[in-house]
């Protein structure tokens, strides 16, 4: 028995001294479907936009899609920052239940708009004014007729609206990115990518 207690204590140490290999599984582990006898991986691929160089009939159609994103460039920011603040004032807004507070509140968020950004916008062009309109209903998914209606009120979003059509401008326009505004959310896309 003593042997058979050696030949344990030797396969023991032996085993001991070889080292350990286990098996390294490199690889993703991901949501898979059963079909039939085989299992199908299911994988989310990330969002691919191909662009093709754009091609000009004429000169004058290229200064004028050159006009166009440069006018986008300039306004895209402005309407990225009119949907940021429209969300953070429609929350604020929406926790005060009392007229004179709501009221005093909008004043205040008038002021605060009206200082940072009044020298800049009224630097715009008119073609930059269209675009900024377009732009802000794609951000806020809200006409800018409707933004002031709801902020400033009926009367206010009227006044407004007549004075925009004096100038040539209509704030109930909406931004149509499959038709009439197609070039310009293909700029946007650009200008969000970084291609541009």
């Amino acid at each position: 028995m003593s042997n058979f207690k050696h030949f344990i204590l030797f396969i023991l140490l032996g085993v001991a001294c070889f080292p350990v290999y286990t098996q390294e599984i490199n690889g993703v582990i991901t949501r898979a479907k059963i079909i039939g006898r085989d299992t199908v991986p299911i994988l989310e691929l990330p969002k691919v936009v191909i662009v093709g160089e754009k091609i000009f009939e004429s000169r004058r159609e290229e200064r004028r899609h050159s006009r166009l994103v440069r006018n986008v460039k300039v306004v895209y920011p402005y309407a990225k920052l009119a949907g940021i603040k429209y969300r953070k004032y429609s929350q604020k807004l929406g926790q005060i239940e009392s007229k004179s507070e709501r009221r005093h509140m909008m004043k205040q968020i008038e002021e605060e708009i009206r200082h940072q950004f009044e020298d800049d916008l009224r630097r715009l062009n008119f073609s930059q004014g269209l675009i900024l309109i377009k732009l802000i209903d794609r951000e806020t998914r809200h006409t800018s007729y409707d933004i002031v209606k709801d902020f400033r009120g009926m009367f206010q979003a009227v006044f407004w609206q007549s004075l925009g059509r004096l100038f040539g401008y209509d704030l109930r326009t909406k931004y149509d990115p499959l038709g009439e505004d197609k070039d310009i959310e293909q700029i946007v896309m650009l200008i969000e990518l970084g291609v541009i």
